[in-house]
């Protein structure tokens, strides 16, 4: 059995460097694959000089297009199990072997660990879809309110750990790179649940995670993080458009979730420069795109 981790990397070489000290403490791993998205801080360089790395260096395209890269270069290399996870979290020393106890079933075609935040289960897995309801969530089943003890299947993770056979890669393909950041990691597990996989939330797996934004006030946080609330919104209408059940799902909630943006932004932008009165009309914007399927970069 083969296995390679698949890192990608976007101008955080402090985080890269613990995420890289945190994968060679697992065994047995047979190669680091890095995807090093155009980063300017440093990385390149250091990459350049460690020893023992597969580095793919390209521009940025955003984390699913890095995961495209990454998990596409694991397949060249052979893998049989690809190890996929951001620069951000902290596999400990048992990880790899834990995740490997479950290895074994046929029909399981992704393991996800269990991810800690400062010491706390932090988990964004769910169990279950709504493809039908338009004013619920479309996500069912969040182990974020249960008490999770033993391995337990779950239907979607997030691209911070997920060990995946590559035989699902040869099932259903790729990541979809043009999603660029947000829910690539969703419809990846969807479209693996559908191809007739199971996927396990791996409980004693551990990862620690780092916390970003905690000193931040609201102004300061949401200006850092706006950027990704436009992908957020574009991606998620596409989600819905794209699997959901009928019309309500396919056009309302997505519209639902937009004119929260709006009305956030609208009632904001008069007191802080989180938000400005432009932004109302890029997330319009982002969220047509999204239920007319229009992917890529956002410019």
């Amino acid at each position: 059995m083969k296995i390679i981790a698949v890192v990608v990397t976007y101008n955080r070489l402090g985080l890269l460097k613990r995420n890289i000290a945190c994968l060679r403490a697992n065994r047995p791993l047979d190669a680091i694959v890095v995807v090093n998205n155009g980063s300017t801080d440093g990385t390149t360089a250091w990459l350049a000089s460690e020893p023992g790395l597969h580095v793919v260096n390209q521009a940025n395209v955003g984390g699913s297009g890095g995961f495209y890269t990454g998990i596409r270069e694991a397949c060249r290399l052979d893998a049989d199990w690809i190890w996929c996870m951001d620069d951000d979290v902290f596999p400990r020393p048992d990880c790899l072997e834990s995740l490997l106890r479950h290895a074994g079933r046929s029909d399981v075609g992704m393991l996800a660990p269990r991810r800690l935040m400062e010491g706390k289960v932090y988990t964004n897995d769910f169990q279950a879809l709504d493809l039908t309801c338009p004013f619920a969530s479309l996500y069912k089943g969040k182990l974020s309110k249960m008490q999770v003890d033993a391995p337990t299947e779950i239907c979607g993770t997030a691209f911070e750990g997920p060990f995946i056979r590559r035989e699902v890669v040869e099932k259903i393909g790729l990541p979809k790179k043009e999603l660029f950041i947000f829910c690539d990691d969703t419809d990846y597990c969807i479209r693996t649940v559908q191809a007739g996989y199971k996927i396990m939330y791996v409980p004693e797996a551990l990862m620690d995670k780092e916390k970003f934004f905690s000193k931040d006030t609201w102004v300061e946080r949401n200006k850092k993080k706006k950027w990704k609330r436009f992908y957020q919104v574009r991606n998620s209408a596409y989600l819905n458009h794209h699997y959901g059940k009928n019309w309500a799902v396919r056009y309302l909630r997505g519209f639902n979730g937009v004119i929260g943006y709006i009305l956030i932004a609208l009632f904001t932008c008069p007191f802080s420069d989180a938000y400005r009165l432009s932004d109302i009309g890029r997330f319009w914007k982002a969220y047509l795109d999204g239920v007319n399927e229009r992917l890529g970069m956002m410019k």
